[in-house]
């Protein structure tokens, strides 16, 4: 007789993004109807040191919290971890190192996975592998489900559906602000965990390997849109000046379009991101230090060096220590997102766009507060609207899985804000 699974896990519960999924968790629980739920992670006595901490911080009863014992190292455990969930919601990466075991005993279990991986090498070699896979259990592979790529990929897909007309390009612009106060404080301990910087820098050694799995994942290339928007590296708005962003959002976003593309007949959307680099001068300098940083990145030895030290390399953004909850709790971010198109019955072959529409998406804490509220939200989700979702199941983005769904009415109600400002 098999036993009744619960609803969702919380794997790497322990660690810096699983404990705040922990915490949100618990304040959420009753809200969504979160009948039951568990923690995962290595120790037993760290898993109920963490359910009694949090109980006390959020005033919760989790005695109904089921800890479960499981180890990355241990593939029996992790199999034995995800028979017992419909869902796990994996904390634990950096993923290009930790996160294909969870993966594939997931899909072997027929649960569903998600995490708040900003990898493209892990989440584009994940679709080669297990997608096929996924489909045949009936489930879903989702990474980026967190600040990479949520704002932007749902941001995309809030823009599209409230354009009304055609949707040729989206630019979007990614600026951050921190009260002088709290910028101050941010001096010692940075206001970006190691973990991203970790992310960040294995992401530039493996660069390399991006054009390779893009072209084993998608053959042929999409139909090239007119008129094109290509990348620019340095540009100025609205008086200040504006880089590429080197996360995961442009791969993320791409891999949506092609989705909606190839099942869904949609015109796919251009797409590229920038973010606020300050005055000239300062830009150019990070630009400087981008190229240095990513040669760097690329020898064993140099990236052991960046690493170690990362709070000189990132020019003080981030620390081993990672920044203090209240530099975290007051980190503002912006995406604006631009999108330029057509008027409904404009002829879209004959006459160039007209109409612009600029949406906004904003929230507090990327790290742990927004990127945990989506990726929670993200689950629930999943298990309040399967039947909105693809019907095939798979390894998909944020954006190919829930664009039918009421995720961004979800993410309204937490901690990340999504709204149209000009048109």
């Amino acid at each position: 007789m098999e036993v009744p699974r619960i609803d969702l896990v919380i794997f790497g519960a322990t660690g810096l993004t699983g404990k705040h999924a922990v915490i949100q968790m618990a304040k959420l629980a009753k809200k969504y109807d979160i009948g039951s739920w568990g923690v995962a992670g290595r120790s037993r006595d760290k898993l109920e040191n963490l359910k009694a901490e949090v109980a006390k911080r959020t005033g919760e009863d989790l005695s109904h919290v089921k800890v479960i014992v499981a180890d990355i190292g241990d593939v029996a455990s992790l199999h034995a971890m995800c028979a017992q969930t419909r869902l796990v919601v994996n904390c634990c990466g950096p993923y290009r190192m930790y996160g294909e075991p969870v993966v594939k005993a997931a899909v072997e279990s027929k649960c569903h996975y998600i995490d708040v991986s900003g990898e493209p090498q892990f989440m584009e070699l994940m679709q080669i592998r297990y997608d096929e896979r996924a489909r045949e259990a009936g489930v879903f592979v989702i990474s980026a489900c967190g600040w990479d790529s949520v704002p932007a990929d749902m941001g995309v897909i809030f823009l599209k559906q409230n354009f009304k007309g055609t949707l040729n390009s989206v630019e979007s612009y990614l600026s951050g602000y921190l009260p002088p106060d709290i910028a101050e404080e941010s001096k010692e301990r940075g206001v970006i965990g190691f973990g991203t910087w970790e992310s960040i820098i294995y992401g530039m050694a493996d660069h390399s390997q991006l054009a390779q799995l893009k072209k084993a994942l998608f053959p042929e290339p999409l139909p090239q849109m007119k008129p094109e928007v290509k990348l620019k590296n340095l540009q100025k708005k609205d008086g200040s000046w504006y880089l590429p962003f080197p996360g995961a959002d442009e791969s993320v976003v791409y891999r949506t379009q092609r989705f909606l593309y190839q099942n869904k007949q949609e015109r796919p959307v251009q797409f590229q991101a920038y973010f606020k680099g300050g005055s000239l001068g300062r830009s150019l300098l990070t630009i400087c230090s981008g190229v240095v940083i990513f040669m760097m990145a690329k020898a064993e030895w140099t990236r052991k060096y960046l690493l170690n030290h990362p709070k000189y390399w990132s020019s003080g953004y981030v620390t081993k220590q990672g920044p203090t909850e209240n530099v975290m709790n007051n980190t503002h971010f912006t995406f604006e997102l631009v999108g330029k198109g057509w008027a409904e019955g404009a002829n879209v072959d004959t006459m160039p766009p007209t109409k612009t529409v600029v949406a906004k998406v904003t929230g507090t804490n990327p790290a742990y507060g927004s990127a945990v509220a989506a990726l929670l939200m993200s689950a629930v989700t999943i298990l309040k609207e399967r039947h909105n979702m693809p019907e095939i199941g798979g390894v998909m983005t944020p954006g190919s899985a829930f664009n039918n769904t009421n995720l961004v009415t979800r993410l309204n109600e937490t901690q990340l804000k999504y709204e149209i400002v000009s048109s």
